[in-house]
């Protein structure tokens, strides 16, 4: 082998060796609250063609995501699924960004039973209701206000007894699908997926017997590294058209 050619193999090597370096380096690390499962797959897509960069999802309730950010976890920016999580991140200095509300989510009664919703509340208070999922109100805004609305519909008392708390929207989803509850309370966004549309039934928890649930973003101090026009990008991208777009797809109602 001539040494041009061998020279040109080590470009070809350091090339090749750069492109995924900086593929790497440009990977936004995103820390997604729960009820995001499914639509993030399309915001990061999107995000994708609209700008060029990449994003990586690590899915969990807001609560546990908070705690790891807050011991050093490297996540560039923080979906949450409400405001006061990534407020307190701020506040603590672990946030770059003042918390921005991107969307108001919505509840919704899911089941993958065949329960009579025309007489619901009857229905889903049954002696046929063994089980009834809802993500746990300490860690999860979507199980704060699920226990809000059971509350407001006067419902908790008789099925206290029989919840199930999840550790997030997305364990919820796994045991109302899979049958292991009878009904639960879920995110708008997973029944309107595609991944779960057409799957089971469910109908809106009235609007009236709970909170708004606004959902904010916040730029992490990890993004300041090198990351951090990045971050910003995708904050904008949130608030652009197409952004906006794909959160309305998946139910939310928008700032």
């Amino acid at each position: 082998m001539t040494r041009k050619a061998r020279n040109f193999i080590r470009l070809c090597i350091f090339l090749s060796l750069w492109g995924s370096f900086c593929a790497q380096a440009d990977n936004l690390s995103v820390a997604v609250a729960a009820n995001m499962q499914f639509v993030f797959d399309d915001l990061k897509a999107q995000f994708q063609r609209d700008t060029g960069h990449s994003a990586q999802g690590i899915v969990n309730s807001s609560g546990k995501l908070v705690s790891q950010i807050s011991h050093g976890a490297p996540f560039d920016v923080f979906l949450s699924a409400d405001t006061v999580f990534p407020d307190t991140l701020y506040r603590q200095g672990h946030a770059v960004s003042v918390p921005k509300v991107y969307a108001y989510g919505a509840l919704v009664i899911w089941t993958n039973k065949d329960l009579d919703f025309n007489h619901w509340q009857q229905s889903l208070q049954g002696v046929r209701i063994r089980q009834v999922a809802v993500a746990n109100p300490d860690t999860a805004p979507y199980g704060r206000e699920s226990m809000r609305a059971l509350q407001f519909l006067k419902l908790e008392p008789n099925l206290h007894s029989r919840l199930v708390f999840a550790e997030s929207i997305a364990q919820v989803n796994q045991y109302i699908y899979s049958g292991v509850v009878d009904w639960g309370i879920t995110a708008k966004s997973v029944v309107l997926s595609d991944e779960m549309k057409g799957k089971g039934k469910w109908l809106d928890v009235p609007a009236e017997s709970y909170t708004p649930i606004a959902q904010a973003v916040v730029i992490l101090q990890h993004a300041k590294k090198n990351k951090l026009s990045t971050a910003q990008a995708f904050v904008d991208f949130l608030g652009s058209a197409s952004g906006r777009a794909i959160l309305q797809k998946h139910g939310y109602t928008l700032p």
